[in-house]
């Protein structure tokens, strides 16, 4: 009876691994917004770090979380390290590429609560009056990653804070 249950353990353990081995190795997650807003304004508040406090809805999960900006805190290279609690553990954001009034290209670096990397990227297009500003996520699943594929749908986690 034991080596029974033994064997169906392991037939169950082996269909889980496939599974979760089936799961997108990619993810990507983009949400867009037309804002009648002047470019140089809406570039400048995703281009400055330090300026983040007043639009990302990450702050709100941990307002007491410490944040260490770099000098300058905007423009390519410019980073900020946070830490804080599991709603917005611990990592670091850095500008790979910023052009102005077009494009903010960002890495972004988990240490916890999983470690992993991912990128972003702001772009900025006139449309009339205003400004159309699309946010991007993208990155790799590893084996952790694919298997919450199967409990959690990223598009729609980090959509919801794209969309805010």
């Amino acid at each position: 009876m034991l080596k029974k249950i033994l064997i169906v353990v392991v037939v169950i353990l082996i269909a889980l691994i496939g599974l979760i081995a089936m799961q997108p190795s990619t993810y990507a997650v983009s949400r867009n917004a037309l804002m009648t807003a002047k470019p140089r304004a809406v570039f400048g508040l995703v281009n400055d770090l330090a300026l983040w406090d007043a639009w990302s809805p990450w702050r709100e999960l941990d307002p007491a979380a410490k944040m260490k900006y770099s000098t300058p805190s905007s423009g390519k290279g410019a980073s900020v390290t946070w830490n804080g609690n599991d709603a917005i553990g611990e990592g670091t954001v850095t500008i790979r590429e910023s052009r102005p009034f077009e494009l903010v290209e960002l890495e972004q670096v988990f240490v916890r609560p999983f470690a992993g990397k991912s990128r972003m990227i702001f772009t900025f297009v006139p449309e009339g009056e205003a400004i159309r500003v699309t946010m991007k996520m993208d990155g790799t699943n590893d084996f952790i990653g694919k298997a919450m594929c199967l409990v959690m749908n990223i598009d729609t986690l980090a959509g919801k804070d794209f969309e805010k």
